[in-house]
C-alpha cells in the first residue's frame, strides 16, 4: 500500500510548521521588529526598543539563553509587559521548551485578552504536546479576533484531522477556500481529508485546483498519485509520482509508492528499481511489502 494518510499528513504539518511566517527565525525577527515600533508610538513602555533590539541581535546569531535573559530582565522591570512575555514564549518554543511557553504566552492572554497573535502561538505549542483540543480552542479565540486569517482555519482544520473530525476538517478548509480561492493550501487539505473519508474523485478534483494555483508542490502530485492508487487506476498514479520525482528527484516516499503501484500492475523489475531507490535515500519499506514483491518476482532484491 501507498504511504499512509497519518504519516503524509505528519509530514505535511511539519513542514506546514517549519514554514509559517511568524514561526522561522527571520519573521519572528520582523514581528518583534513591527511590535516594537508600535508598543513604541503607544507608549506603552519606554525601554521597549532597547530590549527588543538585543533580542533580535541574540536571536540572529541564535543565542537563545541570553534573548532570554534579557527577556527576564525587561519582564522583571514591567511585570504586565505582554510584548516580553510573548516573545520569550517564542523563544521556549524555538528551543522546545513547551511548557515554559505555554505559561508566556498565557500570561500574555491574561494581560492582552485581545491578542490574537499569543493564542495561535499557545495552540502551536499545545500541538507540539498533542493536546489538540487545547489547541483547537486556542485557535477558535484567535478566529474570534481575526475571523479572516485563513492560516488559522488550516491549522485548526488539521488539528480536527488529526482527531479524525473530518467534516469540522471539511468546514475548515471551506472556509479558507471562501475566503481566498487563491489559496492552494486550503484545496490541498480538504482533498485528503477527503481522501481519508474514501471520496477519492473530490480528492483529486481539489488536489487538481491545487495543482493549477502551484503547479510545482510535488507533494499534492503525490497525494493525487495516492487517490488515483486507491481507485485503481495505477497508471495516473504513477505519472502523478513521477512528476513528483521531476520536482523533487529526493523524495523517497514518491520512489516508494511508484514502487508500489509497479508492483500492483505486475510491472516487478520496476518496482525493484523504485523500492531500491526509495532505500538509498532512507526510506523504510515495510518488511511485508518485501515479502509480497519477493514472492510475486521471484526475486530477492
Amino acid at each position: 500500500m501507498p504511504v499512509g494518510w497519518s504519516s503524509s499528513l505528519s509530514d505535511t504539518m511539519k513542514n506546514r510548521v517549519n514554514n509559517q511566517i511568524w514561526i522561522i527565525l527571520p519573521a519572528i525577527l520582523f514581528f518583534l521588529s513591527s511590535c516594537a515600533s508600535t508598543q513604541q508610538r503607544q507608549s506603552e513602555q519606554r525601554g521597549a526598543k532597547l530590549y527588543v533590539n538585543q533580542v533580535i541581535a541574540y536571536l540572529e546569531k541564535g543565542e537563545f539563553d541570553q534573548a532570554i535573559s534579557d527577556l527576564d530582565k525587561a519582564i522583571e522591570s514591567n511585570p504586565r509587559d505582554a510584548l516580553a512575555y510573548n516573545i520569550r514564549g517564542m523563544v521556549y518554543w524555538k528551543k522546545g521548551q513547551f511548557d515554559q511557553a505555554i505559561s508566556d504566552f498565557s500570561k500574555t492572554i491574561q494581560i492582552n485578552p485581545r491578542d490574537a497573535s499569543a493564542y495561535e502561538h499557545r495552540a502551536l505549542a499545545y500541538k507540539e504536546k498533542g493536546q489538540n483540543d487545547h489547541a483547537i480552542s486556542d485557535y477558535t479565540k484567535a478566529l474570534e479576533i481575526n475571523p479572516k486569517k485563513t492560516e488559522n482555519y488550516i491549522s485548526r482544520g488539521i488539528a480536527y484531522m488529526e482527531k479524525m473530525e473530518f467534516d469540522k476538517a471539511i468546514s475548515d478548509f471551506n472556509k479558507v477556500v471562501e475566503i481566498n480561492p487563491s489559496d492552494a493550501s486550503g484545496y490541498r487539505f480538504r482533498g485528503l481529508t477527503y481522501r481519508q473519508k474514501r471520496q477519492y474523485d473530490q480528492a483529486i478534483s481539489d488536489y487538481t485546483k491545487a495543482l493549477e494555483i502551484n503547479p510545482k508542490d510535488y507533494t499534492t502530485y503525490s497525494h493525487r498519485g495516492i487517490a488515483y492508487y486507491h481507485k485503481g487506476q495505477y497508471d495516473q498514479a504513477i505519472s502523478d509520482y513521477t512528476m513528483a520525482l521531476e520536482i523533487n528527484p529526493n523524495d523517497d516516499g514518491a520512489y516508494y509508492n511508484r514502487g508500489v503501484a509497479y508492483y500492483s500492475k505486475e510491472e516487478y523489475d520496476k518496482s525493484w528499481d523504485d523500492i531500491k531507490k526509495a532505500q538509498d535515500l532512507g526510506y523504510k519499506i515495510p518488511p511485508e511489502f518485501l515479502d509480497r514483491l519477493r514472492k510475486a518476482s521471484g526475486r530477492q532484491q
